[in-house]
């Protein structure tokens, strides 16, 4: 007789039958639904977690960013107009008057050196405020994901001691770039020396200063070299014109012929702009075996200081001669200019001058 079959154990037909029973799925299924938040304090406080932190962080960082640029624009803003931030605004207008204005706006080299260093500082601020603001919301951001920024930190740390080493002298030129901006050292069209090269000022960046020589040599000299600047040309300048006169002239009509050439190049049409307050005769400089030298200073305006010098050397040569004051080792040569002269009127014809390189007694002499 063939006994009935008898049912297996669990744990045999889990191991016969490889596919997963309807119960198991259930549990499974039941376990993930578990997991998930099922009230709506829980859905809140997810909600609260990570990404309205992100969104926290974005909008705060924007924000603060906002804030930066609107007041890096506005600190730009005093810089190129020239004006303080107390004078801005109505109070500013009411206490300015028309005048006042048009001559804190005469001056188009100032504007131009003005408006050049706004911009270059006003782009440095920004980048800087830019990077600054967007590394912090970065590292929080990845901080507010889980993401552990300890690495990232120190291997940034390790980055900047690099960079520090390896790139000192440009971060050198970058800050005495910076310095010089803000100190306002020098600017586009001025002279200046820079010890190495002399010129005149046609760019000035945040690593190199550009300038172009008398002799039209361009110099590249990196910021973070200059260890002392001369700016002839800002605020005033002076000119300054030293005469060597025999040593036998009368010194105090020497000093009355020099001031009456300054009066003359200050009531000129042409100078008389450049010209600012009263010259100024220092009297005897120099004592030399034929010479005595007198200095004449008038303070000009920036950089008009060589155009002022040279209308004073033409005036203070033309009063000498008609004084009849001789420079140093030129009484004889004055002396026969005075003879042909007198021998030309006497004769009824006029005397033609001569040359600038062939003297009033006709000597040749090199040109």
């Amino acid at each position: 007789m063939t006994p009935f079959p008898t049912a297996p154990a669990p744990a045999a037909r889990a191991a016969v039958d490889p596919s997963p029973s309807p119960s198991s799925v259930t549990q499974e299924l039941g376990d993930a639904w578990d997991r998930l938040p099922s009230t709506q304090s829980d859905w809140l406080a997810l909600l609260l977690g990570a990404p309205l932190q992100i969104v926290l962080t974005l909008v705060l960082g924007f924000l603060v960013l906002a804030a930066l640029r609107f007041g890096i624009r506005r600190t730009t803003e005093h810089i190129a107009d020239g004006t303080p931030v107390w004078r801005r605004g109505v109070l500013g207008q009411l206490g300015e008057s028309e005048r006042a204005a048009q001559l804190l706006r005469r001056d188009p080299v100032a504007a131009a050196r003005r408006a050049q260093r706004a911009r270059t500082v006003g782009s440095v601020l920004r980048s800087t405020a830019s990077l600054v603001v967007g590394t912090i919301v970065v590292v929080l951001v990845l901080d507010a994901l889980g993401v552990n920024i300890a690495p990232f930190i120190a291997s940034a740390g390790i980055v900047g001691v690099a960079l520090g080493f390896g790139a000192q002298s440009l971060v050198k030129d970058f800050l005495t770039g910076l310095f010089m901006l803000v100190e306002d050292q020098y600017g586009v069209g001025d002279v200046i020396d820079l010890g190495p090269a002399t010129g005149t000022v046609e760019a000035v960046g945040l690593r190199v200063t550009r300038v172009r020589g008398d002799d039209g040599t361009l110099w590249y000299v990196p910021n973070g070299t200059i260890l002392r600047v001369g700016n002839k040309t800002q605020g005033w300048s002076t000119a300054t014109v030293e005469v060597d006169v025999d040593y036998f002239v009368d010194v105090d009509e020497v000093q009355a012929l020099l001031h009456e050439a300054a009066r003359r190049v200050a009531r000129d049409p042409e100078t008389v702009d450049l010209v600012e307050g009263e010259p100024t005769v220092t009297g005897v400089e120099r004592l030399a075996a034929d010479a005595v030298t007198i200095r004449l200073r008038v303070r000009t305006r920036p950089g008009e200081q060589w155009a002022v010098a040279r209308r004073l050397r033409t005036e203070v040569r033309r009063l000498l001669e008609e004084a009849d004051v001789p420079l140093a080792g030129q009484r004889d040569a004055l002396v026969a200019h005075r003879e042909r002269l007198a021998a030309v009127a006497a004769a009824g014809g006029t005397a033609t001058p001569a040359p600038a390189h062939v003297p009033a007694d006709g000597t040749p002499r090199p040109a």
